[in-house]
């Protein structure tokens, strides 16, 4: 081998570094990290006066001297903050994750399990009883404007104030367990898949509709045909709304059941005993349940548009 073969590759690792951190620089990475960065270093800052009050107490109590140093970082590791710090989260969310079995009460994996089920289910209902609603919308004047407006006025009570009605009202009739809450998610989540399938049924152009009917093709043809295919795109659009809405209302299910497992119930255990990091690690598990949910539906949307041909 010559000398230089042997010093090729220098040069080339040199320009693949050089590369990624061009594309680190002009891609999204930077920005995201840059904007993370800041709200971590605002939440440390924020935990400082909220649980200010509470440690200096605790100082006071233990009657050993301090100064500011010893008093934040007293606010930084309190056992039961008004605010929690992103360590102490992630403190939680590991222990709860990785370090106790994923079949104890305890373990935020048996929790997630429990509401991710009824997401699911109500995600399924929802997007199902909004294609049907959006494709009946579309080929009906009547109810294009007599269920359109009550499908929109719907969304306008709040979701604590109908919960408990749907659980009650199903209790009431033998339904219980996973079905009152995936009818809880499935309230939420068919709206978005509705109104996202009834622009994307009707965004075929005026010319494409009329070469439909020049060839003699039926409505239901149509649909199939064109508008369909059409609305592949609006689908997935709603669907990604939809299922982050779905796993809020399996949460909101959960808390008027008195449930004992769920992220929910792990939200009511917490409140109940002020364990404000329980509660906070809760919170960052479903955040993360649903970004992985989302990134399901995006990597879905992306082989069935290459299925479809679509370009990207």
């Amino acid at each position: 081998m010559s000398a230089a073969a042997r010093v090729e590759p220098g040069p080339v690792r040199r320009q693949g570094r050089a590369t990624r951190r061009r594309r680190v620089l002009e891609g999204r990475t930077l920005p995201v990290l840059t904007i993370l960065s800041l709200i971590a270093l605002l939440w440390y800052l924020a935990a400082i006066p909220m649980n200010w009050q509470t440690e200096t107490a605790k100082l006071d109590r233990a009657g050993v001297p301090y100064g500011l140093t010893e008093t934040v970082a007293a606010t930084w590791s309190a056992e039961r903050p008004v605010l929690p710090v992103p360590h102490q989260i992630l403190q939680e969310v590991w222990k709860t994750v990785f370090e106790v079995r994923p079949t104890s009460p305890r373990s935020l994996v048996h929790h997630a399990q429990v509401t991710l089920s009824s997401t699911l289910l109500g995600f399924a209902l929802g997007t199902g009883l909004g294609i049907l609603l959006a494709v009946a919308i579309v080929h009906s004047t009547v109810l294009d404007k007599s269920l359109m407006p009550w499908i929109v006025t719907s969304q306008t009570i709040p979701i604590l104030a109908v919960a408990p009605m749907i659980i009650v009202v199903l209790n009431a009739v033998g339904v219980t367990g996973l079905l009152p809450k995936a009818a809880i998610s499935t309230y939420l989540s068919f709206f978005p898949v509705t109104v996202g399938m009834v622009k994307g049924l009707r965004s075929p152009d005026a010319m494409h509709l009329d070469l439909m009917r020049s060839y003699d093709a039926s409505p239901p043809q149509t649909l199939l045909l064109l508008r369909w295919p059409a609305a592949v795109p609006f689908l997935f659009a709603s669907m990604k709304v939809a299922v982050a809405a779905a796993l809020v209302g399996a949460i909101v299910g959960e808390l008027p059941t008195g449930a004992v497992a769920g992220l929910g119930a792990r939200l009511l255990a917490g409140s109940y005993y002020g364990q404000t990091i329980q509660i906070w690690s809760a919170l960052a598990v479903a955040s993360l349940i649903a970004g992985g949910l989302v990134a399901l539906v995006s990597l879905a949307e992306r082989v069935v548009l290459e299925r479809m041909g679509a370009r990207r």
